[in-house]
Formats: structure tokens, C-alpha cells, sequence
């Protein structure tokens, strides 16, 4: 036997507590089709994420025109979220996934279409948004929804933090390729390869397995929308991960202030790392995410990061030193990550299947008005007093308003899950390697 023969099993077990739990990935395989085709669309996105308000800035030369398109996608995403919501409880969630997935490519291509044009139109390029915008309010509530069906009860934190990982990847590759394809190539490629990675991924979707509704589902429908919130409101720790969520993007989202900050500390360089920084304390998390694993006080686990996030923004406003900014910023991102994975893990345990669509409506909500709102906020402050006050004052308020949830809301910090189990729900079998 090797000398160091005794040490290398405690090496082992203390690698695999902070790499990611694979198990999702190794033991269902639509879990790992649904990866790979997030993996490629989600690139795909972020390609036209950064080409639409780059053309629209070099049609307008008007940065109020560019930020009109947060304007013109919320009220899209959130009729249309909650809506999505009630059709992934009454509709076959795979087929809701491909349908909008194909629509998100042919508004892909038309988009590909007027930049081809001698002299490319600016009101496309609105409608553009707002369409992508109500399908992926339709689209996420049945993406959300379908992963109880495929992955067992236990591995749901692992898929959580996987599902994260895809997300990431494609936050930080896709805008750092696509300022290179826009410059040396051109918008229309950036349109055409989004195009493509639909294209691929509803291929890749294809070979799902199909996810019916319950057999006594109801068509989708406001009383049926009602039904969900009602849910919500009386499952206090549920309605303590949406509020607190909505609190931490309301009072402590940096996006929009970030330009300002960068000019403040004679830094205009750091601008580019500032918008990323979030996303690789995420990623950082993410690929040690094995620990999430064995977390059973998720509630906990949600008001904590949700604090971590408020502190960690609030010191990043507090410094003047831009790499010590930096590096709060991606502490920030990091604790987001810990939450986001907290509060899908208890939804995904704990809500009954035929209602998993429109709770997963109601909570996009929560994850999208907040920034919407939150940007507005901080732009605000900042007018009136300074990039860094903003920044630490809205920190400062994220982990007061967390306390005073968390307090009125016991049932979130007292929530446990449940038994382990390795079936997934009764509906759907985890599909054979």
C-alpha cells in the first residue's frame, strides 16, 4: 500500500464536498439535455443581450432610447410570467419549452433581418424586446417547474446549483464574446449565431420526455392564476424567500449606479470588471457547490446570503479602492448565488406539483421587478448624493429590511426540508443512464 495511501480518502471526500454534486447530470437524462441546450441558448442570448442596445445606440446616439428597453420588456414579462405560470400547471411543460423556444429564434432571425436592411429601423428593435420579453415569461415558470419531474427529491439543491452554473457560464462568455464578434464582425452575426444556438437547442429539446398536466388540470385562467397566490400568501415561508428576494434587488442592486462609481474612483477601465465581477462570485460558488448539498435549514441558508449580499454591497460603497470594490462586488454575487440556490430547493421540495407552474410565475416576479425597481432606486440616491452613498446606503437598508422580514416571518427561518428521498414525484420516472 502507498505510503500516503491513509490520507488520500479524507482528500477525496473533502474535494467532493466543495466540487459540484453531479448526480442530477449522471442519473437523468433530461436533466442533462436540458442542461446542455441552457448551456447553448443561454450564450446565445447574451450575444443579443449586448447587440440590442449597442444597435440602438448607434441608430439614436440616445442613451434614454437605450434605456427604454428595461421600459418596454417588464410589464411584457410580468403579465406574461404569471400567465406562463398557469399554463405550465395546464399544459405539457415540455411542449410550452420548445414552442417558445422556436419563437425566441424567429424573433432572433427577424431581428438578423432588419440589421441586413440599407438602413435598419429603431421600432423592430422595441417590439423585438418585448416579444423575447413575454416569451420568457412564458417559457421559465414551465422550465422551473419541469426539474421536480425530472430529478429525485434529494438531488434537487445539486440541480439547483448546476442550473446556476449553466447561467453563469453564459453570463460571463457571452458578453465578453460578443463585444468581439460586434466589433471585428458585425451585429448580424451576433443575431445569426444567437439564431443558431435556438436552433440547436430546440433540436436538443426534442428529446425530452413528454411532462403532462395532471389529468384533472384546469385550463390556465385568472381564478386559476388567484389559486397560486392564495397558495403562496398561507405558506409564510415561501412568501418569506419572495419578499426577501424582492427586498435584496430593490435596495442593494448596483447595475445601474456602476458607471458613476467607475468614474468617482478615476477608473473607467474597471467598468467592464465591475458588470462582471457579480457573476464570477457566482460562478466561484457554483463550482464549489457541493456543501449545498447537505444544507437542511434552507430558510436560514436564504436570509443569511440574502444579509451577506446587503453587507458585502454596502462595503463595496464604503471603499474607495477599486480593487477592494471589485472584490466585494464578486462577494456580493457569490451570496446571491448561496440564496438563489436556498430558495429553489425549498419551492422545488415543497410545492405540489399541479401548482409548481404558477407559483414559478409568482416568483419570477419577485427576481424581476426587484433589479427593474432597484435600478430606479439607486439611480435616485445617487442623483442626490453620490455613486458610493447609493451604494452602501442601499447595503445598509437590504440587511435591515432582511432582519425585519426575517423577524415577521419566523416560519423562514425555522424551515427545514423534509425527509430525503431518492424517488422524484410521482408523476414522472428519473430517466435510466
Amino acid at each position: 500500500m502507498p505510503p500516503n495511501a491513509d490520507d488520500a480518502a479524507p482528500r477525496k471526500r473533502r474535494r467532493s464536498a466543495l466540487l459540484p454534486d453531479l448526480a442530477p447530470w449522471r442519473t437523468s437524462r433530461d436533466f442533462r439535455l436540458m442542461w446542455i441546450s441552457g448551456v447553448i441558448t443561454n450564450f446565445g442570448s447574451f450575444l443579443t443581450f449586448v447587440a440590442l442596445p449597442v444597435q440602438l445606440k448607434d441608430l439614436t446616439g440616445s442613451a434614454a432610447a437605450v434605456g427604454a428597453i428595461g421600459a418596454v420588456e417588464l410589464v411584457p414579462l410580468i403579465v406574461f410570467g404569471l400567465y406562463g405560470g398557469a399554463l405550465a400547471d395546464a399544459l405539457d411543460r415540455r411542449v410550452l419549452i420548445l414552442a417558445t423556444e422556436a419563437a425566441q429564434g424567429l424573433l432572433v432571425g427577424a431581428l438578423l433581418l432588419n440589421t441586413l436592411l440599407p438602413h435598419p429601423l429603431v421600432w423592430p428593435l422595441y417590439v423585438a424586446a418585448a416579444v423575447s420579453s413575454a416569451l420568457a415569461g412564458l417559457q421559465r415558470p414551465a422550465l422551473d417547474a419541469i426539474v421536480p419531474r425530472i430529478v429525485p427529491r434529494d438531488q434537487l439543491a445539486a440541480a439547483a446549483a448546476l442550473n446556476a452554473l449553466r447561467w453563469e457560464v453564459g453570463a460571463i462568455a457571452g458578453p465578453a464574446v460578443a463585444g468581439v464578434v460586434i466589433a471585428y464582425a458585425g451585429l448580424g452575426w451576433a443575431y445569426g449565431a444567437d439564431a443558431v444556438t435556438f436552433a440547436v437547442s430546440t433540436l436538443l429539446g426534442l428529446g425530452l420526455r413528454p411532462s403532462p398536466a395532471a389529468h384533472d388540470a384546469q385550463p390556465p385562467s385568472l381564478r386559476g392564476i388567484a389559486e397560486g397566490a392564495r397558495y403562496a400568501w398561507h405558506r409564510k415561508e415561501l412568501l418569506g424567500t419572495y419578499a426577501i428576494d424582492l427586498a435584496a434587488m430593490l435596495l442593494a442592486y448596483p447595475a445601474a449606479i456602476l458607471p458613476f462609481l467607475a468614474d468617482g474612483l478615476h477608473a473607467r477601465w474597471s467598468l467592464g470588471l465591475m458588470y462582471a465581477a457579480g457573476s464570477v462570485g457566482s460562478l466561484l460558488v457554483s463550482l464549489t457547490s457541493g456543501w449545498t448539498s447537505r444544507i437542511r435549514r434552507h430558510g436560514r441558508m436564504v436570509v443569511l446570503a440574502a444579509a451577506g449580499w446587503g453587507l458585502a454591497t454596502a462595503c463595496a460603497g464604503w471603499t474607495g479602492q477599486v480593487w477592494v470594490v471589485l472584490g466585494f462586488l464578486a462577494v456580493a454575487g457569490g451570496f446571491d448565488m448561496v440564496s438563489g440556490i436556498g430558495r429553489s430547493t425549498m419551492w422545488n421540495e415543497t410545492i405540489p406539483d399541479e401548482l409548481r407552474g404558477r407559483l414559478a410565475g409568482i416568483e419570477l416576479l419577485s427576481y424581476s421587478v426587484g433589479p427593474t425597481l432597484g435600478q430606479v432606486r439607486s439611480g435616485g440616491v445617487a442623483a442626490v448624493t453620490s455613486a458610493r452613498t447609493s451604494l452602501w446606503s442601499g447595503g445598509v437598508a437590504c440587511v435591515g429590511a432582511v432582519a425585519l422580514l426575517a423577524a415577521t416571518l419566523p416560519k423562514l427561518l425555522a424551515y427545514q426540508a423534509p425527509p430525503k428521498s431518492t424517488s422524484p414525484t410521482p408523476t414522472e420516472k428519473v430517466a435510466p443512464l
